[in-house]
């Protein structure tokens, strides 16, 4: 990460700190007033995450911040995004998904769109390692990190009040990396979150023709923020015409899906051909 950067997020993260205790509050009490997961006020005050707009936002209406003071901390991280573009890519520290992380740990209701790469949330850790030393300039030490940093934040799932809807394409479970039995290993997986009363999986088959030609994944946190992946970025976007017509289009993916038993049967019905693959390839 670039000095410049760095020591941007410290003063972003050291007048948040100011302006909580001014406040009388601790950290836990203003991420739930914020609605926001404990971890993010705390890797935000001590310089170790970037909020994105929406959830600064939160925080500066539960520190009852006036106008002036609100834009202050808005000039801040703006200094902050800045920064991040003069510096450019940090050498071999892959991108850990923070965006939507951070959208994800401050949802209710989160659903996913993915037509190649399955969703960071449902990924096990030997895929997830695949995913990040794709990356370029990745070293074993990052993708080491950023592996244990996503199946931490998978804990999500299994909160209660919260609700995860994910739609794949059938093309995500047969694109795979290393072996065979990794993906054995990642569908059982798939198999035991779909379980989950929290969680609703669901998949495009390849014999029903897909609503809309996908042409990247997305994830929608609650109704006021998309999160749109590319190669080299995940955009935020929290402009309500655009989540509603992410939105919209999340519905017609999620109506040519199949869920429950069928997802069950078809899930089975992969880990049999992957079997049968892992046979074919042993000498």
């Amino acid at each position: 990460m670039g000095s410049e950067r760095r020591e941007r997020m410290r003063a972003l993260g050291m007048r948040l700190r100011a302006l909580r205790r001014e406040a009388g509050l601790t950290g836990a009490v203003l991420a739930q007033r914020a609605r926001v997961g404990q971890p993010t006020v705390s890797k935000v005050e001590n310089g170790r995450m970037v909020p994105s707009l929406d959830v600064l936002d939160r925080l500066s209406r539960a520190l009852g911040l006036d106008e002036v003071t609100t834009l202050e901390v808005r000039d801040l991280l703006a200094a902050v995004e800045a920064a991040a573009v003069s510096d450019g890519p940090e050498d071999g520290e892959p991108s850990t998904g923070a965006a939507v992380d951070e959208e994800v740990r401050s949802a209710r209701l989160v659903r996913s769109f993915q037509c190649v790469v399955l969703p960071a949330m449902l990924q096990s850790a030997e895929y997830a390692r695949h995913v990040f030393e794709s990356a370029p300039g990745a070293t074993p030490e990052s993708v080491g990190r950023a592996v244990a940093a996503r199946v931490d934040r998978q804990s999500v799932l299994y909160e209660p009040g919260r609700e995860s809807v994910f739609v794949l394409t059938e093309a995500v479970l047969r694109t795979w990396p290393g072996t065979p039995a990794l993906m054995l290993a990642q569908l059982d997986r798939l198999l035991a979150v779909e379980s989950l009363s929290t969680v609703r999986l669901g998949v495009i088959p390849w014999r029903r023709p897909v609503p809309v030609l996908p042409s990247h994944g997305f994830t929608l946190c609650d109704r006021r923020a998309v999160v749109v992946e590319t190669f080299g970025a995940e955009l935020v976007s929290t402009d309500s015409t655009e989540v509603a017509a992410y939105e919209d289009t999340f519905g017609r993916f999620e109506r040519a899906a199949i869920f429950g038993e069928d997802v069950r049967k078809l899930l089975l019905q992969v880990m049999q051909e992957f079997h049968a693959l892992a046979d074919s390839l042993t000498p």
